[in-house]
């Protein structure tokens, strides 16, 4: 068996042809067992999102070659897509490298955002689709335990998932320096795009109950509002809703701010000077530069938050560089166990060939022994033809290789059957006179 990755990712595709070979969850199954059967695999796993769609397959020895043209051949197939529209946007990995890139992805290490976790729930529910599909088998059902433990220790023992790549994600760590308790906050939202999506996912994530989202039309609040339980509100309400507000993060279109000075001032006033964090993402400007003059008052723009973001992503390098010898000691530690399990396989067969060897004599010699043959000549004739038996194959290959000048298999004969072989005495008539 030959493990084999195929996949069109981020990287090597633009979003249209990525959105092309993506697969519906209710795809997956069938999806699932058509490869196998068309691309001739012994295993398939199907890795799909938005980034990526990945194929990891078992192919046995004997359609090997010809692999990976027909597992592309296949994906084209069942989107419909030409090959010349795949042929330049994939990649493919075999055996070790193979392994070593599903831990690299499973890790985060290869996604859009380095360090990203969703992967990891991502590739775990990929595996169990497939094992629910019977798409997997003994193969795979050693390698992604593996994978995962792998990928696991990644995330434990390094920082690469640690520190906050994402504007919006960075915005809303910063809350975490000026309140202690984020489930007694309360945040205002100005805008319902996409980063302002983003910073409401993060907030409830991290605890923050009470959520408002502000926008120059109803309709888009709403809608946004309705994913993270939050209330919608028009811009022209937010000086009633600052006064509540610990926490503001601001994200929209305007040319104009949208917060003043005067404005926040009656809110601190009305807040007996509670502090509030507001962070502004806006280009240009939603927050006044001289809102952020007063005391009480923790303004970010989006200058700050690239510095801290820049940063972060330097960090996660640099703990990615620490993932790499992780990932390459699960891979080696994986091969091990794969060179384990085949002495044990052999050992085995070794065993099985040497008792029928064992039987087929001993059946022999008793039934001598039943028609009344002398004991002693039938156990000694029995213990001659066993050696006979066991010494003929390594004998036969022994004597090859000291045909074909491999001294080394010889040496490993030496060492396998524990032998020392004394060297003939030197005969004193042939020395050299000195």
């Amino acid at each position: 068996m030959v493990l084999i990755v195929l996949g069109i990712n981020h990287k090597s595709a633009n979003v249209a042809l990525r959105e092309r070979v993506a697969f519906a969850p209710e795809q997956m199954a069938e999806a699932l067992q058509d490869a196998l059967t068309d691309a001739l695999l012994a295993e398939v796993v199907i890795l799909s999102t938005c980034n990526r769609t990945e194929l990891y397959a078992m192919v046995a020895d004997e359609h090997l070659q010809g692999s990976e043209q027909r597992l592309l051949a296949w994906l084209g197939a069942y989107h419909h897509i030409p090959w010349s529209d795949l042929e330049t946007c994939y990649y493919s990995y075999s055996d070790q490298n193979a392994l070593r890139h599903i831990i690299q992805v499973t890790s985060g290490l290869d996604s859009m955002v380095l360090g990203e976790p969703q992967i990891f729930g991502q590739m775990k529910s990929a595996f169990a689709v497939a094992q629910e599909a019977n798409s997997v088998g003994s193969e795979f059902s050693r390698i992604f335990p593996h994978v995962f433990s792998v990928a696991k220790k990644v995330r434990t023992d390094t920082a690469i998932g640690k520190n906050p790549v994402s504007v919006a994600y960075a915005a809303v760590n910063l809350s975490h320096h000026i309140f202690s308790d984020l489930t007694e906050t309360r945040a205002l939202l100005i805008g319902a795009g996409e980063t302002i999506e983003l910073a409401a996912r993060h907030l409830s994530e991290n605890g923050v109950k009470s959520i408002v989202v502000a926008n120059r039309t109803l309709g888009r609040a709403r809608e946004l509002a309705h994913h993270f339980g939050a209330e919608a509100v028009l811009l022209s309400e937010i000086p009633e809703q600052l006064i509540q507000a610990d926490i503001v993060i601001s994200s929209t279109a305007s040319q104009l701010p949208i917060l003043g000075k005067g404005a926040v001032e009656r809110a601190l006033k009305h807040r007996k000077h509670r502090p509030i964090l507001m962070v502004d993402i806006a280009v240009p400007r939603d927050i006044e530069q001289q809102v952020g003059e007063l005391s009480d008052i923790y303004l970010y723009t989006i200058d700050d938050l690239t510095e801290i973001v820049d940063e972060n992503k330097r960090n996660r390098e640099s703990e990615a560089r620490k993932a790499d010898k992780l990932i390459d000691k699960g891979v080696d530690n994986y091969l091990q166990q794969l060179r384990s399990l085949d002495v044990v396989s052999t050992l085995k067969a070794y065993r099985q060939k040497s008792e029928q060897t064992r039987d087929i004599e001993l059946e022999k010699a008793l039934k001598q022994l039943a028609k009344g043959e002398n004991a002693e000549q039938v156990l000694t004739q029995l213990a001659r033809n066993l050696t006979n038996k066991f010494m003929h194959l390594p004998s036969i290959a022994m004597k090859k290789a000291s045909a074909d000048g491999r001294e080394d298999r010889v040496g490993w004969a030496h060492q396998l059957f524990g032998l020392q072989i004394d060297k003939e005495p030197e005969d004193e008539n042939n020395k050299e006179t000195p």
